[in-house]
């Protein structure tokens, strides 16, 4: 027998099924408060008029959200948005990957303009392995490399499971960090660049400058490579998952 639904954000459409069983649903956001603060302002930042004429606003401060810059999606993309919103408006409830001290501002304004009570009960990846639900197969011989490191000396890159950049904004921040002289560990997933493999982005000058103190992989258990003492500094994408993961450096 069904008592209830836990379903995705993205899957406002369990809502009609819960509403057809009569059952409570309960919203599962595994990202921030705070960005689910600005999907659900989305109406008001159209009605302002930031998702128009954007060639002559493009880079624009949003005054109700700092930092966040005026950027172009697709009216798809609105649309989706705006219906996942509207579905969890009906919810029965809402549970966040966050905790009160990392976001208390951000709950405190949830909890005043949104009509449905919230749970945060983050951090998620302290109940499992990030390795059960890792994307790609990890290679373990990044940490077999670390132990061959100095104590934080080493500059962990990762730009996560989603991110793309073209092959000009990889090269620039491969030579960037070749000028550095740090030893670094740099996860270069399959699909970072186009569907390119790393062996085909980096030029020869690179690989020979870096041979001795760089280390490549296509994924990395990342978990561990973060708790390794080899680790000095994390450059990342700032995915919700990867800022969760750092803290277990900070504060481990």
């Amino acid at each position: 027998m069904i008592v209830g639904l836990i379903t995705d954000g993205s899957w406002y459409f369990t809502q009609a099924v819960a509403d057809e069983f009569k059952v409570p649903r309960i919203v599962l956001r595994t990202t921030s408060v705070s960005s689910f603060l600005v999907f659900a302002a989305l109406p008001l930042l159209r009605q302002k008029y930031y998702l128009n004429n954007l060639d002559s606003k493009r880079e624009e401060l949003v005054l109700e959200f700092p930092p966040l810059k005026v950027i172009e999606s697709s009216e798809n993309a609105y649309k989706l948005i705006e219906n996942i919103i509207e579905e969890t408006k009906k919810a029965s409830g809402i549970i966040f990957n966050t905790f009160k001290e990392l976001e208390d501002p951000e709950i405190f304004k949830l909890n005043e303009t949104f009509p449905v009570p919230s749970f945060s009960i983050g951090p998620f990846h302290k109940s499992f392995s990030g390795a059960s639900s890792s994307l790609l197969t990890q290679d373990k011989s990044s940490i077999s490399w670390l132990d061959t490191q100095a104590p934080k000396s080493v500059l962990y890159v990762s730009f996560g499971s989603i991110a793309s950049m073209d092959s000009q904004k990889l090269l620039e921040v491969a030579w960037g960090i070749a000028n550095s002289m740090q030893p670094f560990l740099w996860v270069v997933r399959p699909g970072l660049v186009d569907a390119s493999d790393w062996h085909e982005i980096f030029p020869n000058e690179f690989l020979e400058a870096t041979s001795k103190r760089g280390y490549i992989v296509k994924w990395a258990p990342q978990q561990e490579v973060l708790c390794h003492p080899a680790i000095g500094g994390f450059w990342t994408h700032s995915g919700w998952n990867s800022i969760w993961r750092a803290f277990v450096k900070v504060f481990r």
